[in-house]
């Protein structure tokens, strides 16, 4: 790919120089201020944001040595076992395929033995994390999901979701990481106890989406004040926790960065964002946005890059791999130092059309980037080594006694 030799070429001052001289001045006085340490403005972001393909190797540069200076030549993973308890949900988002309504086949609640089946195949493949996805509060909009909650012994899907969550703990030693949406700052307190770290979404900030015709119309809990309310529980309760935004459902570049600033914004009160993800949208046959167009790999980049020259170290960014195959060898070199969790066994439920990468793949191009592969658990090592008083009280030995001193897991296998 030209762009992954232009970055793994640009090493020198000189090549930098050279880079940047074919910039518009704005353009290059942006990125060498952001490069000395000046913090980037709104308005700066979009105007870089705007950009087009000939700023874009310049903008990934930036982000690269960013990248690098924050965060080292290490580029992460968590080795998760996929667990989707639900695809039941009060929201009904116009390019979601996981979501069923209750009519439809292989709808409903998974049973405990059925979590804990997948559970046990995910200790054999030496996974670490166990990965609850599930639609967000299905009872508060179907019968037939209060009626099955309650003949399993529950009010409602967090309680479930909490039990099962200390049971997979207890009898496998899987660490959870739950993404069950909008959440009040009780239910985060309940979670809290039995998670490692905890998971939303933001998608983005604006309330344009939710209004008649757009993709979060029929969907309550995408209220992007509700969305955070919840990451701002959560710093409260200093929940380590995981958030994003989702490129290509109809937002302006203006509204990206704006999501950005605001999850930087809380980051910065809180100190609980362990990671941002930037996640492309994907058409899904059968829903109302299967035809719309998906972002290109040049733009998902852009995004990618931007998002890192605004949080400089901040956080840990993230672009999943399985959903940028177009991407995926030059990603490394965009400013993530990322991958997400990554499933030996299970599909990613949420996109199964798109099958996760092999691990040794994932080891072979971040290496052919420059950078080193570690696995880490779904609570990042930075809090668990430098701000230690965000691990949950009930998981701290069972985290302790897996990671090394740098809070990366050891002993970690093929």
């Amino acid at each position: 790919m030209w762009l992954k030799s232009i970055l793994l070429n640009t090493q020198s001052t000189t090549d930098l120089n050279i880079l940047f001289n074919q910039l518009k001045e704005e353009i290059r006085e942006i990125l060498f201020r952001r490069l000395e340490g000046k913090e980037l403005k709104v308005e700066e972001a979009y105007k870089l944001i705007k950009t087009g393909p000939k700023e874009l190797p310049a903008i990934l540069v930036t982000a690269n040595i960013l990248r690098v200076k924050f965060k080292d030549k290490k580029t992460s993973f968590s080795r998760k076992v996929f667990i989707p308890l639900t695809n039941l949900c009060r929201n009904a988002c116009k390019y979601c395929g996981f979501r069923k309504n209750p009519s439809e086949k292989n709808s409903g609640f998974l049973g405990l033995q059925k979590v804990l089946e997948i559970a046990k195949l995910g200790v054999q493949a030496k996974c670490n994390e166990a990965l609850f996805t599930l639609g967000e509060k299905p009872e508060e909009r179907y019968p037939e999901a209060k009626k099955r909650l309650i003949e399993l012994g529950y009010n409602n899907t967090v309680e479930y979701l909490r039990d099962l969550c200390e049971i997979v703990l207890e009898k496998t030693g899987l660490l959870p990481h739950s993404n069950p949406g909008v959440l009040t700052r009780e239910e985060l307190t309940v979670l809290k106890e039995v998670n490692a770290s905890l998971g939303l979404m933001l998608e983005n900030v604006s309330e344009r989406l939710c209004e008649e015709n757009g993709p979060h119309e029929f969907s309550p809990g995408k209220n992007p004040k509700l969305r955070l309310a919840t990451i701002e529980h959560a710093g409260q309760l200093k929940i380590p926790f995981t958030t994003g935004v989702l490129v290509g459902i109809g937002e302006t570049w203006e509204e990206l960065v704006d999501s950005f600033y605001i999850l930087k914004k809380l980051h910065e009160k809180y100190g609980h964002i362990q990671e941002v993800i930037v996640q492309p949208f994907k058409a899904k046959k059968g829903t109302p946005m299967e035809n719309y167009p998906e972002p290109s790999g040049m733009d998902i980049l852009k995004v990618v890059a931007v998002a890192r020259i605004i949080f400089g170290g901040e956080t840990n960014i993230q672009a999943p791999p399985n959903l940028t195959k177009n991407i995926f060898e030059v990603l490394p070199l965009s400013g993530i130092n990322d991958w997400g969790g990554i499933s030996p066994i299970t599909l990613d439920y949420i996109n199964p059309e798109e099958p996760w990468p092999k691990i040794s793949e994932l080891r072979k191009v971040t290496q052919e980037c420059g950078f080193i592969l570690k696995e880490r658990l779904p609570i990042y090592p930075e809090y668990i080594i430098e701000k230690s008083s965000f691990i949950p009280k009930n998981l701290r030995e069972a985290i302790l006694e897996r990671v090394d001193e740098e809070g990366y897991v050891k002993n970690v296998g093929p």
